[in-house]
């Protein structure tokens, strides 16, 4: 006999005998069903969280796929959600517009088109939600605020809807207002009547994407009642308010989670899955973010289901919230209902219920405690948790299941060896009962669904630190991509572009298209920047042709050591070299330009390519244009380390060719 089944056989002939005392939950349908329930998903976006994710090979690439979105194989997620790019930092980066201009439609730049595909292909009753962060700047019509003009930016979210259909054959079931900002109900109201008007009235729109404010306009607003059909909340703490549940609305915990994915990280959303609908009622709930493709130092870092941070050396984790996932979604589907009876331990931990109504029972249970279950945020209130005995009768039409299937994680805090998502030995039912002995920090998954499955892989090569020596040429001949290979806008786009100036094949550059600045969501800084690469490196050497476009008025740089990204990037400090249309240079420790290191002429203009050289050692660094010293010695005294980076002086048009790092 090996060890599952002689855990499960002690197990109950504990509760058989008697040797322990036990609380009973009754699991019944008779008085009626509670909430439907409407999926578990993982949000890609708000910002740039799966930017690093397109650049990995085969075979890793598909099999970092499977474990998010392929059924009864890893976290086989119901819900994708993905940012409608804005142009503007959101988080960890930013990812392009459809629309970066008013009369500029493209339905193919970025990434989120591509990984809807994908988990479509995988699952094709997946559920797909796109929401705003930013916009671009001509929304506002020079203000940084979406709502002046609602017509303008209703046609704007609507043409992103059309195109995903007629583009990508992607349905999108759902669209949000504007990612944790004021909501305007006027532009809820307008947004309404155009989805209508183009015929997706099947496209539900959930509000605010914020707190649960925007329920007391609805109980006082019929026609924003009608408009909206889910409330969405950020980070409930598990709990919704009265006004909410007043609407009748469907609730969900649009996003959540955004916690480090070690095992303290699996246990909260382990208590979250199951408490959101037990003391909030919420039906959904999704994580941000689905998968940690973005560089670890920027700001999150891991804060996704799994990690996906190094497509250089093709190594990737599966860590514990993908097999948290997968105890409620591979015995669940959107359109199951949750029982009645479902609610609290009585010593501690949490427990639902979840019926497809022709039968099939899902029973799933979490005994987390509070210091290994604390999410990023709200503060969690102390609350206890003991081991128990816990007796489940089942009664209403569950009294003639005969067997469960038991899957069980234990997170092992002591011994720091968790067992994930195991399957043990199907539990036979004895008069419609059962009796778990429950330790602390543990969940279950009982079901009368037989297909869960603990896919998995061979192991991925191992994790390996950005080459040291790097070039890009951006010459690919069908990019399927915009973006180049691990470059991380911080503000601005850089896409690739098609060199005009150069007579002969026609070669590719990669450049950076915003003249105007978003309505951001972020801090955005006043330049454009790209980061790419290391974040320990110290002592390089960084090369690339630039060619400015914006005559007198332009500016490049290219650094190194830069130390900051995401929503902190106006302070981000380093080693810049600029040059500038005007036939001077300036090389300052600071992205904003403030810190002066050292500056002169350097006879640049625009529309003619230019070589930077940029080599920093210790406290020391020096440049080259064209081949030739420019500047030399300049005393860095920090930062220490950081990425190198591209960007410009302002929000405008410039070219970047023959990238090359080399680190020591």
């Amino acid at each position: 006999m090996d060890g599952t089944v002689l855990t499960v056989t002690v197990l109950f002939l504990t509760s058989s005998l008697g040797l322990c005392s036990s609380d009973t939950y009754v699991l019944d349908d008779n008085a009626g069903l509670g909430r439907v329930f409407d999926g578990i998903g993982g949000l890609s976006g708000g910002g740039a969280t799966s930017r690093l994710l397109v650049n990995y090979e085969e075979p890793y690439r598909s099999r970092i796929l499977d474990y998010l979105f392929k059924p009864n194989f890893g976290a086989s997620l119901h819900i994708l959600k993905v940012e409608i790019g804005g142009d503007a930092q959101t988080t960890d980066g930013t990812e392009p517009s459809h629309m970066h201009y008013e009369n500029d439609e493209n339905y193919f730049r970025g990434y989120e088109w591509w990984l809807m595909k994908e988990a479509k292909k995988r699952n094709p009753n997946i559920t797909l939600i796109g929401l705003p962060w930013a916009f671009p700047g001509w929304v506002g019509h020079g203000k940084n605020w979406p709502y002046d003009f609602p017509d303008i930016t209703a046609a704007y979210v609507v043409n992103w809807i059309l195109g995903a259909k007629q583009y990508h054959d992607l349905d999108i079931q759902y669209v949000g207002i504007w990612n944790e900002r004021n909501y305007d109900t006027k532009y809820i109201k307008v947004l309404r009547d155009m989805l209508d008007k183009v015929g997706l009235t099947g496209v539900g729109i959930i509000a605010a994407d914020g707190d649960w404010s925007i329920a007391n306009s609805m109980i006082v607003d019929p026609r924003l009642n009608d408009s909206v059909e889910v409330i969405g909340a950020h980070y409930p703490g598990t709990t919704t308010v009265s006004d909410a549940l007043k609407t009748q609305k469907t609730l969900w915990s649009s996003e959540d989670y955004s916690t480090f994915n070690d095992e303290v990280g699996g246990g909260c959303w382990a208590r979250i899955l199951n408490q959101n609908y037990v003391n909030g009622h919420m039906t959904a709930t999704i994580s941000w973010n689905l998968v940690a493709s973005y560089y670890e130092n920027l700001p999150f870092g891991r804060d996704g289901l799994m990690t996906a941070e190094e497509p250089w050396s093709g190594n990737y984790v599966v860590e514990s919230p993908i097999w948290i996932t997968a105890h409620t979604t591979q015995f669940t589907q959107p359109g199951w209902t949750y029982l009645q009876t479902v609610g609290h331990l009585a010593q501690g931990g949490s427990y639902v219920a979840l019926t497809d109504g022709k039968g099939n029972l899902t029973v799933v249970i979490e005994t987390m405690t509070h210091d290994h279950s604390v999410c990023i945020r709200p503060p969690l209130l102390p609350f206890n948790v003991t081991s128990q005995n816990a007796t489940f009768q089942l009664k209403g039409s569950f009294t003639s299941i005969k067997e469960l299937q038991v899957w069980r994680s234990q997170f092992n805090f002591k011994t720091k060896k968790p067992s994930l998502f195991k399957k043990l030995t199907p539990l036979k039912l004895s008069n419609g009962s059962f009796t778990l002995n429950l330790a602390e920090d543990e969940v279950y998954t009982l079901t009368t669904i037989t297909t869960g499955e603990k896919g998995s892989y061979p192991d991925p090569p191992p994790s390996a630190r950005f080459p040291k020596v790097y070039k890009d040429n951006f010459n690919v001949r069908n990019p399927p991509f915009s973006e180049a290979p691990d470059f991380a806008d911080q503000t601005g786009v850089f896409e690739y572009h098609i060199n005009l100036t150069d007579p002969g094949p026609y070669t590719f550059t990669l450049r950076q298209v915003l003249t105007e600045r978003p309505i951001t969501w972020a801090t955005d800084a006043d330049q454009t920047i790209s980061v790419i690469g290391d974040y320990q490196w110290q002592n390089l050497t960084v090369t690339c042709d630039i060619f400015m476009e914006s005559v007198k008025t332009g500016g490049v740089f290219i650094a190194a050591r830069v130390d900051k990204g995401g929503q902190s990037i106006r302070s981000a400090r380093g080693v810049f070299f600029w040059v500038f249309a005007d036939g001077t240079y300036k090389v300052t420790n600071d992205l904003a330009g403030q810190t002066v290191l050292a500056e002169g002429q350097s006879g640049t203009r625009a529309y003619g390519w230019h070589t930077l050289s940029l080599t920093v050692k210790g406290q020391l660094a020096s440049g080259l244009l064209n081949g030739y010293p420019l500047w030399k010695n300049a005393v860095v005294l920090n930062p220490n380390n950081g990425w190198a980076a591209i960007g410009t002086h302002s929000f405008e048009l410039a070219q970047f060719d023959n990238f090359a790092v080399v680190a020591e």
